[in-house]
Order: C-alpha cells, then structure tokens, then sequence
C-alpha cells in the first residue's frame, strides 16, 4: 500500500512537497516584463497582463507588516483546530516585496509589527482520500 500523499491547500502554492517540508518554500512568481512579483505560480501578469513569467521561490523569512487576531470560529469548511482556538492573521512582508496573508502561529499578547518571522510548512489535515493537506503559517524567529 502507498504512504499518504501530500497535497497542497491550493495548487501552485509551494515549491515542491517531494522535500523535507522544512525545505519547502512558498512559490512566487515574477514578471520579466514589469518585474511585478505574486505569490503562488502564474502563467500571466495581473499588473501588465504580460505572459513572460519566471518561478521564484520566496524567502521563508519576512517581517510582519499588519495583523488581527481572530477570535471566532469562521465558517463551515473552516479546518483548524476543534474546539476553535483564537490565533493571530498578519500581513507578512517578504525580502521580494510582497505581503503575504497569512496565520501567525504566536502567543497573541506576543504579536508586534515588526517582529521577525519565518515560513513553516505544515500538515493541517488528511483530505477524504486519506492525504496530507499542506499549508503554512509564519511563527517568530
């Protein structure tokens, strides 16, 4: 029998999940034409609509920009912890200039603009099939 299979939250979100996932990054796209960058793989410029892309992996450190801290449970087909635990929900700035959305895996009176983090790669489900639903967060340096 075949060992469960990882599959990404969404397709195109990470490098590779064949890696250790300590060694998995988000993936990123760059526009050769505009140098515009995206998280996520693209096959056309949301800024130019230029189809010149190139993939990037984007660094797993950053700083964060914003945040919020979420105190309810979101709607059905939310998939975190049961019962519901509050958590923080930052705007992560990476070294390539984008801000990623993204859970903030903190103590909350510890969250601080500013503060130093770094991409984890994380199992946060097993789908209906059985398989490791990947996803990420960012927690303090």
């Amino acid at each position: 029998m075949e060992g469960k299979k990882k599959v990404p939250i969404k397709e195109g979100l990470f490098t590779s999940l064949s890696e250790p996932l300590d060694a998995v990054h988000l993936a990123g796209s760059k526009c050769k034409s505009c140098g515009e960058v995206f998280l996520g793989k693209r096959s056309s410029c949301e800024n130019c609509s230029g189809e010149n892309m190139e993939d990037l992996p984007l660094g797993q450190k950053g700083k964060l920009w914003s945040y919020t801290v979420i105190r309810h449970q979101p709607p059905p087909g939310y998939k975190g912890p049961d019962p519901f635990v509050p958590y923080g929900l930052g705007l992560v700035e990476l070294p390539e200039g984008i801000r990623v959305l993204s859970p903030i895996d903190c103590d909350l009176n510890k969250i601080k603009i500013g503060m130093e983090l770094r991409s984890k790669v994380y199992p946060l489900y097993e789908n209906e099939e059985g398989n490791e639903v990947i996803a990420f967060t960012f927690k303090p340096v």
